[in-house]
């Protein structure tokens, strides 16, 4: 089977929660630190693609075994930080046949689904493997065969992966994940996570 990295976009700014959300608490850790433990048992090359804050956040994660690119150009959008990670597996030259591509705050989403996701893929079959909730919303964790890789890499704006979900639904397989997917923007949408899930 071919290998799969994931890349874990942290680049983000946090505009609307005035802290960066990838330093905020989730039990006895960081944000970062839940999400990058839990990928970590997938057993396959972990990217994090950091941006702003990334002097805050490299002390934190600096004891993982995780490969860590700073996205110099993280104010462009996020696009920008998607195709940094596509860059870096090109770069250590990764035999890619596909990636995952997921975000920070996420938190909900288990592990499962993610191994759901990895264990789906078929390569050579151009597949784009997404994540889906019962109220129809589409998009990341989501996998994309190394055929997107150029796609991914020309990027650009705040848009991320989607757009290549949107651009190819013939080639899309959605898997439903019943926890919260969407992401985290606000502080209050944050506390309000916490407490459903840890009280």
């Amino acid at each position: 089977m071919a290998d799969i990295p994931i890349i874990l976009l942290a680049a983000g700014v946090s505009s609307r929660m005035g802290n960066p959300k990838q330093l905020l608490p989730w039990g006895e850790q960081t944000l970062i630190e839940h999400q990058i433990q839990m990928l970590m048992q997938a057993g396959k090359s972990v990217i994090v693609v950091l941006g702003a804050y990334a002097d805050l956040i490299l002390p934190v994660i600096q004891k993982y075994p995780v490969i860590v690119v700073v996205n110099e150009n993280w104010k462009s959008g996020m696009a920008s930080s998607v195709a940094c990670g596509i860059k870096e597996i090109e770069r250590l030259e990764l035999t890619a046949g596909a990636v995952l591509i997921t975000l920070v705050d996420q938190p909900l989403i288990p592990f499962i689904h993610f191994e759901a996701i990895l264990n789906a893929f078929e390569e050579g079959h151009q597949q784009i493997i997404a994540s889906t909730s019962a109220e129809g919303w589409q998009g990341v964790p989501a996998l994309f065969d190394r055929c997107y890789f150029t796609e991914l890499k020309n990027l650009h704006g705040e848009k991320g992966a989607k757009t290549i979900i949107q651009q190819y639904p013939d080639k899309v397989r959605l898997l439903l994940c019943n926890e919260i997917i969407k992401d985290v923007d606000t502080l209050e949408s944050y506390r309000e996570l916490y407490l459903n899930h840890f009280n």
